[in-house]
């Protein structure tokens, strides 16, 4: 949020804003696949079918990157069609699900650990 920040300020320019931002796209890929499957092993259904739409929407994203690109974030498009603020929203809409699973993740780990 704060690279996009710097861009859409002129802070940076849309190369290093989108070098810097493609190199955490297969990370996040992976993390957010293995903690997906690690919820379906442990049989966490809810917390499972919760992450499954942002663990499918992150390979799907990922995946349809047109050659020719840099990556997921380009800097030769991120200006054109209101991609800076599509990148946003969707920084945004992650930032609340990744709290709303901290926090029920520790809520689970505390109901688990502290005895009734």
């Amino acid at each position: 949020i704060i690279t996009l920040s710097d861009l859409e300020c002129d802070y940076i320019n849309a190369r290093s804003c989108c070098s810097k931002l493609n190199k955490w796209v297969v990370p996040e890929v992976i993390g957010h696949a293995v903690v997906t499957v690690l919820m379906l092993i442990s049989l966490h259904w809810f917390i499972f079918l919760l992450n499954l739409p942002v663990a499918t929407w992150n390979i799907y994203r990922y995946i349809m990157v047109p050659s020719g690109n840099m990556g997921v974030f380009d800097p030769t498009e991120i200006h054109n069609r209101g991609q800076l603020k599509s990148h946003m929203k969707e920084a945004m809409i992650k930032l609340g699900f990744h709290l709303l699973c901290f926090f029920m993740y520790l809520y689970r780990l505390v109901s688990k650990v502290v005895p009734k």
